[in-house]
């Protein structure tokens, strides 16, 4: 078995086991920023409880190495541009981001914590046992029936497992009683996404889904599609969810606020018989909802595709977009992340 001094000093071996991610919440939970993906020096530093500067010194020595991880430093443009995807209110000129991968890497790096001490014995662990457990050869499938078999068998861990643990989990804790809320909610929203997934492989291969959500979309008038829009949203927690007339919509169809406060702002197209939508349908509602009537979160919801123009100047002005397949799948139950 490897022991974990192989582990503090092999920058090969390192790399060997990053993407073994899930060892830092088996030990610990690990806080993220909004953007549900990275964190910074100072939430790694809480994390192996440690100082801030342990955790730089150990970046300024093993630069190259955090680099190839993942970790990076953001600065000027691209620094605004995250902090306004991310919801961070901060005057730093300069912000140092690591992804779990990042984060990881300390903990292989860290000698002088107990938390990183634990990551790494609960890695190896793991690693002895991948290396010990016999290989079986089992005789060729179809790759389509084996990912749609490993899907069911997720599926069915999800709702008959995973679920109900949060559920006493959540029912027996205080501090972290929100934090599990949440995670049990993200785990239902993969069951959805994962259910929806196996209906259009059904529909694909000819079969009729319980609930033809493409037919009634294909149907849909576009003041019919507004209404079924706001439906959506007062189904995901939305409240003073309002369709506005044409003639004064000034380019926002809906405007509502999210359960915790945030306000919303809509665009709705009908683009059934169309393949994209155009790039100044966005700028338009890109101006609309961030300079005429600035709101928290912007939708732009449309049956089509967008074309990359206009997923450019979404991706800079912070708007949402829902795609065809994004609105079947929110239509059929998936909740969207960015309303919760």
């Amino acid at each position: 078995m490897i022991n974990e001094t192989a582990l503090l000093e092999s920058p090969a071996l390192r790399s060997s086991v990053l993407e073994r991610t899930d060892a830092l919440d088996r030990v610990k939970a690990l806080s993220l920023l909004p953007d549900g993906m990275h964190v910074t020096t100072a939430m790694v530093a809480a994390y192996f409880s440690v100082t801030v500067e342990a955790v730089r010194a150990l970046v300024h020595d093993h630069r190259a190495e955090m680099e190839a991880s993942g970790y990076r430093v953001l600065t000027g443009q691209e620094l605004s541009d995250f902090k306004q995807l991310s919801g961070i209110r901060s005057h730093t000129r300069s912000l140092a981001l690591f992804p779990r991968r990042s984060v990881l890497n300390i903990a292989m790096l860290l000698r002088d914590s107990e938390v990183a001490r634990q990551v790494r014995v609960y890695l190896l662990d793991m690693e002895y046992l991948a290396r010990t457990q016999p290989v079986e050869n089992p005789a060729p499938t179809d790759p389509t029936a084996l990912d749609t078999r490993i899907d069911q068998r997720i599926t069915h861990i999800l709702g008959r497992t995973v679920v109900p643990m949060f559920n006493a989990l959540i029912a027996t804790s205080g501090e972290h009683r929100r934090e599990l809320i949440e995670l049990r909610g993200d785990i239902e929203n993969v069951e959805r996404k994962l259910c929806w997934h196996h209906k259009r492989l059904a529909t694909l291969e000819g079969d009729t889904p319980a609930d033809d959500v493409r037919a009634k979309l294909n149907a849909m008038t576009w003041r019919a599609f507004e209404h079924h829009v706001a439906d959506l949203l007062r189904r995901d927690g939305c409240v003073d969810v309002v369709v506005r007339q044409a003639r004064t919509d000034r380019g926002i169809d809906i405007t509502g606020r999210t359960a915790d406060g945030r306000t919303v702002a809509v665009q709705c197209k009908n683009r059934s018989g169309r393949w994209t939508v155009p790039s100044a349908d966005m700028q338009k509602f890109a101006g609309a909802a961030r300079a005429i009537d600035p709101v928290d979160v912007a939708l732009f919801v449309a049956t089509s595709n967008f074309s990359h123009e206009s997923e450019a100047i979404a991706k800079l002005s912070g708007v949402i977009t829902v795609n065809r397949e994004e609105l079947e799948a929110w239509s059929a139950g998936v909740l969207l992340k960015a309303l919760r």
